[in-house]
This record gives structure tokens, C-alpha cells and sequence, in this order.
């Protein structure tokens, strides 16, 4: 009978070992899948955003024709910006669409007529919308990775977290602070 508070011992710290291991587990993954949940919100916002630049390229094109390396410029980002497939290839994106698009206000700037055209002001509006739920799904995302990252790196889950396969993940950070540090223009 000696024997049996050693194996009871050694049998309860196994099953604390084990649910511990299968609650940071779980914890792990549902990090991981809401992670994954905001980067889609982040590229549902951005390929709206896409979406919209064609069309107010096509309005300050009908007032501005001659301005061709502007719109060459912002069609170049755009794209840019639809092929980036993870943070920090879609933060450069965001850089250089940052600065195509303040390029392309400062186009409309110089014609009266596009700036009280209700299509352009319309264009404006749904492009403001959209720049601030940008802002917001990057927060959600940078919140989630945030959280992943540090479970990942607590003790003792970093002694067992990539070896069940989690890793850390990217922030979505813009690598050109000086393109995004003013943002476009908007005038109504």
C-alpha cells in the first residue's frame, strides 16, 4: 500500500500536466483562427478600397486626361496592393498607395469643377469610409497577433508552442513611416 501515494502523486500532476497542456492548446488555436479571422477582415477592407480607386481614377481622368503618370502611378499601387499576401508585403503595398493617392488629390486639386462634381464628392466620401475601417480591421488584426505572440512567448507555453506548431505572427506595420505619416487630402 506504500506505493500507491507515489503512483496517485505521479498520476494527479500528469493529468494537471495534461489539461494544462490541452487548455493552452486550445487557447492556441482559437488565437490563431481569430488572427487569421482579422487578416480577412483587413483584405475584405482593402480590396474594397481597390475597388473604389478605379472609378475616381476614371473622374479626375474625364477633368485631367494629360495627368497620365498619375494614374499609371496609382493603377501600379493598386495592384500592388491586390497581390500583397501577408503583413509586411501589404504594408510596402500600403506605402506606395499612400503616396499614389495623395499624388492623385493633389491632380484633383487643380480643377474646380472635379472638386464639385457630386461623383467625385461621392468617390471621396466612400474612400474616407473605407480608409477608417482599414484602420480599424489593422487594429483588430495587430490586437490579435498581439495576444497570439505573447502566448506564444509566456512560460512555460514557449517551451512547447512551436513544437505543437504555433508560431508568431507578423504585425502589419506600414515600412515607410513617412508615407503614411500625413494622409491624403480629402477636401469637400
Amino acid at each position: 500500500m506504500e506505493w500507491l501515494w507515489p503512483v496517485l502523486i505521479i498520476v494527479a500532476v500528469l493529468l494537471l500536466v495534461g489539461i494544462y497542456l490541452w487548455s493552452t492548446y486550445n487557447s492556441l488555436v482559437q488565437l490563431n483562427v481569430r488572427v487569421d479571422e482579422a487578416w480577412s477582415g483587413i483584405t475584405v477592407q482593402l480590396k474594397r478600397r481597390a475597388d473604389l480607386i478605379p472609378n475616381l481614377i476614371e473622374t479626375v481622368r474625364g477633368y485631367a486626361a494629360h495627368e497620365k503618370e498619375v494614374f499609371e502611378g496609382v493603377t501600379r499601387a493598386r495592384a500592388e496592393t491586390l497581390s500583397a499576401s501577408g503583413p509586411a508585403e501589404a504594408g510596402v503595398a500600403e506605402g506606395h498607395l499612400q503616396q499614389a493617392l495623395r499624388s492623385l488629390f493633389a491632380v484633383a486639386e487643380a480643377y474646380p469643377q472635379l472638386q464639385a462634381s457630386q461623383n467625385y464628392l461621392q468617390l471621396q466620401h466612400s474612400l474616407v469610409d473605407t480608409e477608417d475601417k482599414i484602420q480599424a480591421a489593422r487594429r483588430f488584426y495587430n490586437g490579435g497577433v498581439r495576444e497570439l505572440n505573447t502566448k506564444i512567448k509566456v512560460f512555460p507555453n514557449n517551451l512547447f508552442a512551436r513544437g505543437l506548431g504555433f508560431s508568431e505572427r507578423e504585425f502589419f506595420e506600414v515600412s515607410d513611416d513617412g508615407a503614411i505619416s500625413e494622409p491624403p487630402r480629402v477636401q469637400f
